[in-house]
């Protein structure tokens, strides 16, 4: 793959392809810990549900965009960022119902849609960064 952009390269692909994997795993693990859990939707907090959806589609941006620049180009990336990540989303409701997670379906479809957003947000606001800045 020739490429005039250093970021593209096979060294800072495989960087990116480290950094999408490790991000991924360690998602994975806060998702799926009952502590982490408990620490952010204390009962007290009236708001709990709205922080941790808020900051479930922050995480998605963060691996959704890491996800692309280790996938490289792509013809739609915003929608493969955006499927990939709900998938990934998909992944983590199931590991959490089979830890014996009691939320509904409604609920489980939610968090996914929340994985889609935050895939494709991740993906957007980076198209859209560098756009600006060719400008």
């Amino acid at each position: 793959m020739q490429t005039n952009d250093r970021t593209e390269s096979p060294a800072w692909r495989r960087g990116w392809i480290a950094a999408a994997t490790i991000i991924a795993a360690a998602l994975f693990w806060l998702a799926t810990s009952e502590t982490v859990y408990e620490v952010t939707s204390p009962p007290e907090w009236s708001w709990h549900v709205l922080f941790r959806k808020a900051y479930s589609i922050a995480a998605f941006a963060l691996l959704g965009f890491t996800a692309d620049r280790a996938l490289g180009p792509s013809a739609r990336p915003t929608l493969r960022a955006a499927l990939l990540v709900a998938a990934y989303s998909g992944a983590i409701e199931v590991a959490q119902a089979w830890r014996g997670s009691h939320e509904g379906f409604r609920w489980n479809a939610f968090d996914v849609l929340c994985g889609a957003a935050g895939g494709w947000l991740g993906v957007a606001v980076e198209r859209m960064r560098r756009s600006r800045r060719r400008v």
